[in-house]
């Protein structure tokens, strides 16, 4: 492995070393503090309350989402063992109350399932060498196999038989307690009628009659629980992260072959992804041939933030299975015919049920007249307005780095009124939302962004230490949503500046960072203790990055790795030197002046090795060549050459 050295003195320290240390300290802190208030000794949350017929097993998983990722970035040593281990005591204790089958969901739609592996996928990219994990990437992909005994697929039809789906098979119908769909169920209400088209019921008080609920009830059991929709295609998950251990060709054919079905769907629907595809592999064919309707499809309840979430992972699957970055293309075509129906008007006279969501990132500026893009289509055509999500976008970008992708990305901030340099503070439920700052950031316009974001994230770690402290009465049979509320392991800073990596795709995705780091003594992933990292430019050839070791007196040895899974190959490296004769003399009141100079050594591997003595940074311009080696999880550091 090349190995380079840091001579240049870190003289006065940046102030977002210093906190980006201290985000990495405080989260160590209060990922503990968490568990001591709602973990059992097992690592099961405390929870006797009820639950659903189908919802709920998502919502324990994702108790834990951040956490196997923060490990990977160089969270506390002890922190891999802990997920496993609530990992492994969810899985039990969802077991127990019937949501498990060979330790997989049972059966459920693929929005809530995605939601729950981003925990599980961290845990096999943080440690590959673990057998058990392992095994159970493969076994939970072959549940979609033509051959499982589930009976998940259809090869002939290439299609998912079930809305819902799972370690179960095809689970028919929805959820139990939709049998009769009423007008008491406010918290559904925002998201107006599931279907359009059931007689008697043309709004939603028409549900106060028990008639019309009891026809709603049906009309959902009978259609939306039928044949197979297009968020499932976030299954090709499990068949990407299993393929990365061993490049097993079952997953990298089933992915594919299934994302090829919806590709030749989409171009015989105009280029737009149809939402539903019935028992006999027709589009449209429980819905009076229209091509939306489907559950968690464009028209009900969320559209585009669901459809265009699946599309993206499956995308972003293929592309990683492949290579090629033309894979991408089905996503890309959904993005820009949505732009191409966007509108110019405020958030606030918008017709979107999630305007509280665009006021914490917009905060007063949803007042003013901005870009704004349909989510959902109906009967009536495109609505529900809101701000383009740029998680989308962003990750088109990251997986191809094509001019096209930044130019769809430099394109939205030309059309959008509001101000991409604004960083506030807020969380959502994805731990996202600052891609536009984290933009501008690269673009060279907003060089404060690192400290900015940092400070964000310490808020937030406090504002949910403080929620904890104020959260002193019992907890076993709270909402199950609350753990996810209280749970204060956030990452999408330290993903940003440290790996020059976006949030990961929410509903499901995998995360293969730009650039990635090792422990060198320890062998760990992950910055060591005392570095900080900064990524300043990502670009098709070029990732530029700072390291500081602010350490007093210990050398760190740091391992930087390019590319998702290890599939860029560094080329060489133009890293910075110092040469003036530090630390000068004892009588001297100042350091000598030194002199910056740049240095350049061949690698030709994935890895490149940094000695960072204390006190010391180094500026690294990775000369990258993007794709070079197949995607894998890997269990050693070094890789050797391609």
């Amino acid at each position: 492995m090349t190995k380079v050295v840091a001579t240049e003195p870190l003289g006065e320290t940046p102030t977002w070393a210093v906190l980006q240390r201290a985000l990495f300290d405080a989260l160590d802190e209060a990922w503990r503090v968490y568990e001591a208030r709602y973990c059992e000794p097992d690592g099961s949350l405390r929870y006797t309350g009820s639950m659903q017929p189908r919802d709920g097993a998502d919502d324990f998983y994702e108790a834990f989402t951040g956490w196997g990722v923060l490990y990977q970035l160089g969270g506390s040593a002890d922190l891999l063992a802990a997920t496993k281990r609530h990992w492994e005591a969810v899985t039990e204790q969802m077991d127990r109350r019937g949501y498990i089958a060979g330790e997989f969901e049972l059966g459920y739609d693929w929005f809530h399932i995605g939601e729950q592996l981003t925990v599980f996928y961290s845990l096999c990219a943080a440690d590959p060498a673990d057998e058990s994990f392992r095994a159970r990437a493969v076994r939970f992909a072959e549940l979609y196999l033509a051959d499982s005994p589930t009976g998940n697929y259809d090869h002939a039809k290439r299609m998912i038989r079930a809305p819902h789906n799972g370690g179960g098979g095809p689970r028919y119908g929805v959820c139990e307690d939709w049998r009769s769909f009423g007008a008491e169920l406010t918290n559904m209400r925002p998201y107006g009628l599931p279907l359009e088209d059931v007689p008697g019921v043309e709004s939603w008080e028409d549900l106060a009659d028990p008639a019309n609920a009891d026809a709603m009830g049906r009309a959902m059991w009978d259609r939306l629980g039928r044949g197979d929709v297009a968020v499932n295609l976030a299954a090709t998950g499990l068949a990407a992260n299993a393929w990365l251990y061993g490049h097993d060709e079952r997953f990298h054919a089933w992915a594919l072959e299934y994302l090829d079905a919806w590709v030749a769907r989409a171009a015989a629907n105009g280029g737009i992804v149809p939402d539903n595809v019935g028992p006999s592999g027709e589009v449209g064919e429980l819905h009076g041939g229209r091509w939306f309707g489907g559950n968690y499809g464009w028209t009900w309840p969320h559209g585009l933030y669901t459809i265009g979430m699946a599309v993206s992972v499956a995308a972003l699957n293929a592309a990683l299975l492949s290579g090629d970055p033309g894979r991408l293309d089905i996503a890309r075509s959904l993005l820009d015919l949505v732009y191409r129906h966007g509108v110019v008007m405020p958030v606030d006279d918008s017709d979107t049920p999630l305007r509280d969501r665009w006021v914490a990132e917009l905060g007063e500026e949803t007042a003013t007249p901005t870009f704004l893009v349909p989510n959902r289509y109906g009967l009536a055509g495109w609505f529900d307005f809101q701000p383009p999500q740029l998680t989308l976008p962003v990750w088109l970008w990251q997986a191809s780095l094509s001019d096209a992708d930044w130019k769809r990305i430099t394109d939205l901030r030309e059309r959008t009124c509001y101000d991409w340099r604004t960083v506030r503070d807020f969380r959502n439920k994805e731990d996202a939302g600052h891609e536009a700052p984290w933009i501008a950031y690269l673009q060279g316009d907003n060089p404060d962004y690192p400290e900015r974001i940092l400070r964000v994230a310490l808020s937030q770690v406090r504002r949910r230490l403080a929620l904890i402290a104020r959260d002193t009465g019992e907890v076993r049979d709270r909402d199950i949503h609350h753990w996810q509320r209280h749970n204060p392991v956030t990452t999408e800073a330290l993903l940003q500046l440290t790996t020059g990596t976006p949030q990961v795709l929410f509903n499901g995705g995998l995360l293969p960072f730009r650039v990635s780091y090792a422990d060198a003594g320890t062998g760990r992933p992950g910055l060591p203790p005392e570095v900080a990292a900064l990524v300043t430019t990502v670009e098709a050839e070029r990732t530029c990055l700072e390291l500081v070791n602010l350490a007093v007196t210990a050398t760190r040895r740091v391992v930087v790795r390019a590319g998702g899974f290890g599939a860029d190959r560094i080329d060489e490296i133009h890293y910075s030197g110092a040469e003036g004769g530090y630390p000068g003399a004892p009588t001297a009141y100042t350091a000598p002046a030194s002199r910056t100079v740049s240095r350049t050594a061949a690698v030709g591997a994935t890895e490149v090795e940094v000695e960072l003595p204390p006190g010391h940074r180094i500026r690294l311009d990775l000369r990258i060549t993007v794709r070079a080696n197949q995607a894998r999880h890997s269990t050693t550091m070094n890789k050797g050459t391609s």
